[in-house]
């Protein structure tokens, strides 16, 4: 195996559609994201875990997520309290996404969206923001009532459906800055960790440097 991943090598940049119907209004779901919107880890690349589909699309109103991982036997894990030691997902967004700076400033965003770690018994789905080690700047803390969240449990697996509004996105303006920074990293006990490049021998969790541009494609 190379010392450096071979996706390390290259600046990734992903489009992301524009999708017109997010937040949906009703119970069964919150975004509706077409093939079209997936972020392709490109694994294959390094023969790195690849088992979750991660979706991302976006319109005036802020930016969809939905993950579907699968392959599972067992039940997520997780902690609240630890949400990157937990099943999951973990987005990074930086809404001017210049990808020049090693530290983060307050348009840099770090959201945990776990299929575990919430509740009395810590079984329980859970959203939780919290701040990235070393940032230079804070992007402000939101509650889990401002980020609609929905997890479904599948047969082998599970969805996780999120929006994040304009309002929760300091610095959001796709007029302005069409291009973002942006990461994954699912997380699963199971299956291991995927990322859409650097693996956690690198600190991606806090050098947006590391992170892909995500090119906001206009309707």
């Amino acid at each position: 195996m190379p010392l450096l991943p071979n996706r390390f090598l290259v600046r990734l940049k992903y489009a992301c559609p524009y999708v017109k119907n997010m937040p949906i209004d009703d119970d069964e779901s919150i975004v509706d994201l077409p093939d079209a919107t997936r972020i392709d880890p490109f694994a294959d690349m390094d023969g790195a875990p690849h088992f979750a589909d991660v979706r991302l699309g976006w319109n005036e109103t802020g930016i969809g997520l939905s993950v579907t991982v699968k392959g599972k036997d067992n039940f997520p894990i997780g902690d609240v309290a630890r949400p990157r030691q937990s099943d999951g997902i973990t987005l990074w967004i930086d809404t001017r996404g210049d990808r020049t700076g090693h530290r983060g400033t307050r348009t840099c965003h770090q959201f945990h969206f776990l299929a575990a770690g919430g509740g009395p018994s810590k079984d329980e789905p859970a959203f939780v923001q919290s701040k990235i080690h070393r940032a230079l700047g804070d992007a402000p803390l939101v509650s889990e009532s401002d980020v609609p969240f929905r997890y479904e449990k599948t047969k082998a697996g599970y969805r996780i459906e999120a929006f994040l509004s304009a309002n929760v996105l300091t610095g959001f303006d796709p007029e302005q800055y069409p291009k973002l920074g942006m990461f994954y990293a699912v997380r699963d006990f199971e299956k291991g960790e995927q990322t859409p490049g650097a693996d956690s021998d690198f600190p991606f969790a806090e050098d947006p440097s590391l992170w892909a541009t995500l090119e906001l494609l206009q309707k």
